[in-house]
């Protein structure tokens, strides 16, 4: 068998939405540099990029704190310019997130320091303004308003980036699975140990996969990967003039993520969801389906040490997401939302993504903000979970900051 060799300045591994705008920035910055990026799956938006709800994020909901409320809001920002620049579809119908218990009016408040803190639009509205943007909205305690959230065609953003990073000369290798990599000599194997890859720099953008490859240079040892599952609905056509724009939730302080919401996407179709159901693998996109062995057994693993521990309320979150596999459930979890919808409203959908959420086996804690991580020649993006595409554009600048090209 013939064996290949590539030399590189610069090597991706993973092209979704990080991977492409990690891309993008080195052909700013280096102009004369060869890069190139290996994608284990034919084309791009296989997984989560070309899986998104499609929203760009306002950051309200991220503590001042984080690398997300640092990325998020300029991110958003800059997708939506470059939406506009290259006629891609990008529509800014803001946001309402709605109170329906006392408790959420009061955490209210902290969504609006949030959006102090961070720079962003907000308006604190009773049920009548709030109704004036949702008129089936419930809220009977308010809500605020967030105008600049918007919705974007993801697919069509990973295509543009696409091409353009062509015509820089960026190389594409798909189907091109790592297969192992030898950090001090600075080379990969990959594509079935068909071809070496040398590079001068290394980025790991690769998602699911970005811990495995982190730890042949030493790191992530503290991490294990437990996959979630987002199902989504549709609500059927002739129902559809409920939702204007997008309605979301109070966040539970006591659960670590926000629940379903609704969603009207740049097709105008309104989709509800995502659930975040424990998955069995990378790739369980079905009930049953892509389980791999041992990707199951460390999956259970993850799952009874949490469920022991019940740190960040696990059994609670774990009970309440894993009924949502009934319709009955899902649909009761959007009626709390909005009035004049019902479980008959909701269709099924084929938009199942899955969530990269890393565990910190050390802390026992789900962990809830990016997590940037450097050696010599490679830096890891690790837990590109939520805002991980709307901030790509803005979390780009800060992963290629300081790189070395040999």
């Amino acid at each position: 068998m013939s064996l290949y060799s590539y030399n590189y300045d610069f090597i991706i591994v993973g092209a979704g939405i990080v991977g492409l705008t990690v891309a993008n920035r080195l052909t700013a910055l280096y102009p004369d540099a060869s890069i190139a990026l290996l994608e284990k799956e034919p084309s791009l938006g296989v997984h989560a990029s070309g899986r998104n709800s499609g929203v760009l994020h306002s950051g309200i909901y991220y503590g001042s704190d984080t690398l997300k409320a640092s990325m998020c809001t300029e991110g958003a920002q800059r997708m939506v310019a470059f939406a506009k620049e290259n006629s891609i579809a990008c529509h800014q119908l803001g946001k309402i997130i709605v109170a329906t218990s006392e408790q959420e009016e009061t955490s209210l408040k902290k969504l609006l320091e949030n959006a102090k803190k961070n720079k962003i639009q907000a308006f604190h509205l009773n049920e009548a303004e709030v109704q004036k943007y949702e008129p089936y909205a419930k809220a009977p305690f308010g809500g605020v308003y967030c105008p600049s959230t918007a919705v974007i065609d993801s697919k069509a953003v990973l295509n543009v980036l696409y091409q353009y990073l062509l015509s820089k000369k960026v190389v594409f290798h798909f189907n091109c699975s790592v297969a192992s990599i030898e950090s001090q000599s600075k080379k990969i194997w990959a594509g079935k140990g068909q071809a070496i890859y040398s590079y001068g720099h290394l980025f790991n953008c690769a998602g699911t996969s970005a811990v495995q490859l982190a730890r042949y240079f030493g790191l992530a040892n503290e991490y294990e990967l437990l996959p979630f599952k987002g199902l989504y609905y549709k609500i059927k056509a002739e129902k559809d003039y409920i939702v204007r724009s997008n309605i979301y939730p109070v966040p539970d302080p006591a659960l670590p993520f926000l629940g379903v919401h609704l969603t009207r996407i740049v097709s105008g179709e309104v989709y509800v969801g995502p659930t975040v159901i424990p998955a069995f693998g990378q790739e369980n996109y079905g009930l049953l389906s892509n389980i791999r062995l041992k990707e199951l057994m460390l999956v259970l693993r993850c799952l009874t040490m949490m469920m022991v521990t019940n740190q960040q309320n696990f059994r609670k979150l774990v009970s309440s997401e894993m009924k949502k596999y009934l319709k009955p459930y899902f649909a009761k979890a959007a009626c709390k939302l909005i009035h004049n919808l019902s479980s008959v409203d909701l269709v099924s959908s084929n938009k199942v993504g899955i969530r990269p959420q890393l565990i910190n086996m050390k802390t026992k804690k789900l962990e809830m903000d990016f997590i940037l991580k450097s050696r010599e020649h490679s830096t890891h993006v690790l837990n590109a979970i939520s805002p991980a595409f709307t901030s790509s554009l803005a979390f780009a600048d800060l992963i290629v900051e300081n790189v070395e090209r040999a």
